[in-house]
């Protein structure tokens, strides 16, 4: 992850700036517990003082991860314009096998579930620079489909 630049949403940097405060108070947590897990005696046994540390590892590994997310990302403006898709566009599409919704986003904040498709995915690649009425030819691993942009917001 190092010396990559992330772009993000606003709402996607909101999100890892909760995130961050939340493991803060975690860390406060898992100090207790571990604290109390000490006071248990024989260390190398103790499985609650392992499970702690553990935690404690993840709970740091993960602060340290999204704080060298936060020094190398840039928000980008949500779109002034609807003219054509760009980063933070959601599309309105239609095709062959039915209508779908897309926002494209950063890779951070990809999460097909929730039809946010990554800038850097194929089907983010071919929409971006689209425009209302235009075709686009997605290429998948498995075939090409073909999209109609219907509306972009």
């Amino acid at each position: 992850m190092l010396n990559k630049e992330y772009r993000l949403t606003q709402e996607g940097l909101d999100k890892l700036e909760t995130e961050l405060e939340q493991l803060q108070v975690r860390t406060k947590e898992v100090a207790d517990d571990i604290a109390i897990a000490r006071q248990q005696g024989d260390l190398s046994e103790n499985a609650e003082y392992q499970n702690a540390k553990d935690e404690q590892r993840k709970v740091q590994r993960r602060i340290k991860e999204i704080n060298a997310i936060l020094a190398s990302s840039e928000v980008v403006e949500p779109p002034t314009s609807n003219d054509e898709v760009v980063f933070g566009s959601t599309v309105e599409l239609s095709g062959s096998d039915g209508d779908v919704s897309y926002q494209v986003v950063g890779s951070l904040e990809a999460n097909p579930a929730e039809s946010k498709i990554s800038d850097e995915s194929p089907i983010g690649r071919a929409l971006l620079g689209a425009k209302k009425g235009q075709t686009v030819s997605i290429n998948l691993p498995a075939n090409t489909k073909q999209y109609t942009v219907e509306s972009i917001s």
